[in-house]
């Protein structure tokens, strides 16, 4: 299939790229049933990580969320969605939705319009048999989305919330991972997404816990990809997409950064992750939300402001039986290297895609 080169400018720029080695970030696969219950004692959510360790299935209570048809507006244009992609952008528009990946910001915005202190709103809650470790040395390791419901644009008329739970907590040595599932849940229990994350404790290691299991990869393929996209960020990036509820000072000023060896501030990662959902959604998807069921990537190396992300994808011929393919995708920045890595999404292919 021939090489597709799409180039897109962000008109306001949001930010991505937290830190993480891909040798000692876990991967994650996961089922998960199609329903599940608020109450604690009758949730069924599982996943294939089977170890059995310190803090595993420990769950923090249960996170009230909220959000208005702004904050997905907000969100759609941080992310670099277009002019012509009005559903996106546009409230009146007959077929405004909210971006698929949105649920991802939820457990940093909570409830609240105002702005966050990042340090302070961190859990408080500590994991049985786990040190306590400092939210202000952490970075993201993976992140994986499964959807299963459309946000409405705004939860007004609803309760919403995060019910998240401890996968495993890691001993990496010089770092610790924690790897949690948060489930989006209304007050009926209907389950809308569910997110895997991993955390990585910068320097936090070496407190004898178990090392974890080895998780899945998803290798590249060694054709061509069958497209390339292009995304400059701007310094502007990150001051953007935290609006979003995401306050980490890390992607604001440069002390964090130069304290954990950045050299200074670094875009988010979870900026990345999101514009790179985007990017391949409209390629592939036609910007349609409906058209995204699974992604995820690994967070391989940090962003600075004024990178360029090119995002590298094949489509595999993996359909599935609601028409979603398999499409495999590799994110590079600064000199090519890998800054999104071990990507993966199912996304059904759109009437209008070129691919």
């Amino acid at each position: 299939m021939a090489s597709l080169v799409m180039r897109r400018r962000l008109t306001a720029a949001t930010a991505a790229s937290l830190l993480s080695t891909s040798r000692t970030s876990p991967q994650h696969t996961f089922l998960i049933p199609t329903s599940l219950r608020l109450a604690r004692q009758n949730s069924t959510t599982t996943t294939t990580r089977t170890m059995s360790g310190p803090g595993q299935g420990f769950e923090y209570d249960p996170q009230e969320v909220s959000w208005l048809q702004r904050d997905a507006l907000l969100f759609a244009n941080s992310i670099g969605a277009t002019a012509d992609e009005l559903h996106l952008l546009y409230e009146l528009n007959p077929k405004f939705a909210v971006f698929p990946t949105y649920p991802i910001i939820l457990p940093f915005k909570g409830t609240t319009q105002e702005v966050i202190d990042f340090y302070g709103s961190k859990f408080t809650q500590a994991i049985p048999g786990v040190p306590k470790f400092d939210p202000r040395r952490v970075v993201d390791g993976q992140r994986s989305i499964q959807v299963f419901k459309p946000l409405p644009t705004s939860s007004a008329g609803k309760k919403f919330y995060i019910k998240n739970k401890v996968v495993g907590v890691w001993d990496k040595g010089k770092a610790s991972v924690v790897d949690t599932q948060q489930d989006l849940v209304d007050d009926k229990g209907t389950l809308y997404a569910t997110v895997l994350s991993s955390s990585f404790y910068v320097g936090q290691g070496g407190w004898g816990g178990p090392k974890g299991p080895a998780g899945v990869n998803y290798p590249i393929p060694s054709r061509a990809p069958d497209a390339t996209i292009s995304n400059q960020t701007t310094r502007e990036t990150a001051l953007l997409y935290r609006l979003n509820g995401d306050y980490n000072p890390l992607h604001a000023t440069p002390e964090p950064g130069q304290k954990m060896g950045f050299g200074g501030e670094i875009i988010h990662g979870l900026y990345s992750w999101n514009s790179t959902a985007h990017d391949l959604l409209r390629a592939v998807g036609g910007s349609d939300p409906a058209n995204l069921k699974e992604y995820s990537a690994r967070f391989a190396s940090p962003v600075k402001p004024g990178d360029k992300l090119t995002t590298e994808l094949w489509k595999t011929g993996n359909v599935d039986k609601d028409g979603f393919e398999e499409i495999l995708f590799v994110t590079k920045g600064a000199g090519g290297k890998p800054v999104l890595s071990n990507g993966r999404a199912l996304i059904r292919t759109a009437a209008q895609s070129k691919l």
